[in-house]
């Protein structure tokens, strides 16, 4: 393989505070720690039990317009994330 210089890499930029992407993180945040602060956690790994190896799915997408007060649900990370909800849905074609 050959050498790669490090410096030649682009660096990691996050999204400004005040843009929607950035909001939607920190939903999916909150709705992870508040599920680990509610549910039991036998291993003392600081992860809910029903959340290991899973993931927070909101009942309404956060790119649809959905919040935290909306729900959320534990699902496996296949199924979560199997569902493109970035997609604009194309119009039907006509025959």
């Amino acid at each position: 393989m050959p050498y790669r210089n490090k410096s030649d890499r682009k660096k990691q930029v996050n999204k400004s505070p005040d843009s929607p992407e950035f909001r939607r993180r920190m939903a999916r945040q909150e709705a992870r720690r508040e599920m680990d602060r509610t549910g039991k956690d036998a291993n003392k790994n600081g992860k809910a039990d029903k959340r290991e190896g899973k993931d927070v799915s909101h009942n309404v997408a956060l790119a649809r317009g959905g919040t935290n007060k909306d729900g959320v649900k534990v699902e496996s990370a296949s199924a979560n994330r199997s569902r493109n909800l970035k997609k604009k849905k194309s119009p039907r074609r006509l025959a």
